[in-house]
C-alpha cells in the first residue's frame, strides 16, 4: 500500500511548518499550537488510512471475479465481472469511499485502459468490462487497485485488493470442411481416414493407448487377462497424430498452431482419435523444450474432447533458435517413427527442414500416411530449404502442399486435400 499526501495535504503541512516556525520567531504560543495541530492532522489522516486498508483486517472486503467464456479462442470477446463485497457496516464504510481500477495484460487490454460499468449497492460493487484476447496463451487479470482519500481530503492511500485471475487463450481456429473419401492411389486404401474393411479381424494384439475400445475383443481378454485387440490397423477410423512444428518467428508460429489445431479439430469432429505430436507438445515450459506428443483424444469424449485438445496448445512456445527448432523436429519425428504409428495418419506443418529430420520424417511415410504443410517465408535460403523439404517429402510417399505463414487455413487446407505423391 502507498500513502501520500494530497495536494490540500502538502499545503497543510507548509502552513503547518510556517506557521510553526513564525510562532517559535513571534514567541507566539497559539501559532506554535495551530502549526501542531495542522501537522496532528496530517499525520493522524495517514494513521487512519494505514488501518483502514480494505485489503487487511478482519473486516477486509472480498473480490470475487468471472470471466465467461473462459478459455476464449484469440481474437474473441469475453466478459469481465468482478463483485466487491461488504459482509459487515464497517466493511460497507470501507467500501463507499473506494475507487476502482482493474488491471490486466496488454494481450488482454491492448495497452488501453479499460472501460467498465459500474453499479454500487451499500454492500457491493459490481464492475463489468469487455477484453478481447489478442494473442494465445495465459493472461492475468488484477488485482484491483483501490484508491481512497480520507475524510478532510488531505491523504490518498492506494493499494490492492483481491488476487489475479487467470484467462486461457486458445489459438484462433478456422472451421475446415471434413474429409471424406479422398483416394491416395492404391485402390484399397482410403485416406484420411475413411473406413476400409478388415480382411481378417481373428487376428489380435495387445491393447496400445488410442486404440478403439469397440475393437477390443472381449472373450480372448478374458481369456489372456489383458485386454487384446484385433490387429488389422485399417479396422475403423485410423488414429490420427498432428505434428506441430514450430518457428522460430512468433508470427508464424501462431499461424502454424491455429492450423495445426484447426486440422486437428476437422478430424476429432470425423470420428479419429487425435494426439498433438511435437514442439514440446503435452509438457509445461518448465519441464523443457524437447518434442513430445499427447494421449490419444476421442470425438467420444463430447465437447470435452475438442477442448481438452485446445488446452494442450495454449503452453506451445516457439523455440528460441533454429538450433533448438531443428532439434524439436528431429525428436518429434524419432517418437513417432518408435511409437507404433503404423497405420496412422500423419498430418504435419512444418517449416524448412534440417536434413536429419527429412531423412526422419520420409523414414515415417512408410508406415503410416504422411500429410504435410510445408511452410516457407518466400525468402532466399529458407524458400529453397522449404522446397528441398518438400521434395523430400513427396518423394517417401508423403502428400505435400506449399503454405505461407498468414495464409487462409481453409485455403491451406484443400490444397493439401488435393495433393499427389
Amino acid at each position: 500500500m502507498s500513502l501520500r499526501p494530497t495536494p490540500r495535504g502538502w499545503a497543510l503541512l507548509a502552513a503547518a511548518v510556517v506557521t510553526f516556525q513564525l510562532g517559535v520567531w513571534l514567541g507566539s504560543i497559539d501559532l506554535v499550537r495551530i502549526g501542531l495541530l495542522l501537522t496532528a492532522l496530517v499525520v493522524t489522516a495517514l494513521l487512519v488510512a494505514l488501518l483502514r486498508d480494505p485489503a487487511r483486517g478482519r473486516r477486509r472486503l472480498d473480490v470475487v471475479r468471472s470471466v465467461a467464456p473462459n478459455p476464449v479462442h484469440a481474437g474473441e470477446e469475453t466478459q469481465v465481472r468482478v463483485e466487491v463485497v461488504a459482509s459487515d457496516g464497517a466493511g460497507r464504510a470501507r467500501l463507499a469511499g473506494l475507487r476502482l481500477a482493474e488491471q490486466a495484460a496488454v494481450e488482454l487490454s491492448g495497452g488501453r485502459p479499460l472501460r467498465a460499468r459500474v453499479a454500487r449497492t451499500p454492500d457491493r460493487v459490481t464492475v463489468r468490462y469487455p477484453v478481447r484476447a489478442a494473442q494465445r496463451g495465459r493472461w492475468p487479470l488484477g488485482p484491483l487497485v483501490v484508491t481512497r482519500t480520507d475524510v478532510f481530503g488531505v491523504v490518498r492511500a492506494r493499494s490492492t485488493l483481491g488476487g489475479e485471475s487467470e484467462v486461457a487463450v486458445w489459438p484462433a481456429v478456422s472451421a475446415l470442411p471434413a474429409p471424406a473419401d479422398v483416394l491416395v492411389g492404391e485402390p484399397d486404401r482410403v485416406a484420411l481416414g475413411a473406413r476400409t474393411p478388415s480382411t481378417d479381424d481373428a487376428n489380435l494384439r495387445d491393447y496400445r493407448e488410442g486404440d478403439d475400445l469397440r475393437r477390443v475383443h472381449w472373450r480372448s481378454s478374458a481369456r489372456r487377462g489383458a485386454l487384446l485387440v484385433r490387429s488389422d490397423e485399417r479396422a475403423g477410423l485410423r488414429p490420427v497424430s498432428v505434428l506441430v512444428d514450430l518457428p522460430v518467428r512468433s508470427s508464424a508460429a501462431e499461424w502454424t498452431v491455429s492450423m495445426a489445431a484447426s486440422m486437428a479439430l476437422a478430424m476429432l469432429d470425423g470420428g479419429h482419435r487425435v494426439r498433438l505430436v511435437g514442439s514440446a507438445v503435452g509438457a509445461r515450459p518448465q519441464d523443457g523444450l524437447r518434442g513430445g506428443a499427447t494421449p490419444f483424444l476421442h470425438a467420444t469424449a463430447g465437447t470435452g474432447a475438442r477442448a481438452g485438445l485446445l488446452d494442450l496448445t495454449v503452453d506451445l512456445e516457439a523455440p528460441r533458435n533454429q538450433q533448438e527448432a531443428d532439434a524439436r523436429l528431429l525428436d518429434a519425428a524419432h517418437l513417432l517413427d518408435t511409437s507404433d504409428a503404423a497405420g496412422q495418419i500423419v498430418l504435419a506443418v512444418l517449416g524448412p527442414a534440417s536434413h536429419a529430420a527429412r531423412g526422419a520424417l520420409a523414414h515415417i511415410g512408410d508406415a503410416t500416411q504422411g500429410w504435410a504443410l510445408v511452410r516457407g517465408d518466400g525468402r532466399g535460403l529458407d524458400a529453397n530449404e522449404a522446397h528441398h523439404t518438400a521434395q523430400a517429402l513427396r518423394r517417401a510417399g508423403w502428400r505435400v502442399a506449399a503454405a505461407e505463414a498468414g495464409e487462409d487455413p481453409v485455403a491451406c487446407w484443400l490444397r493439401l486435400l488435393g495433393a499427389g505423391r
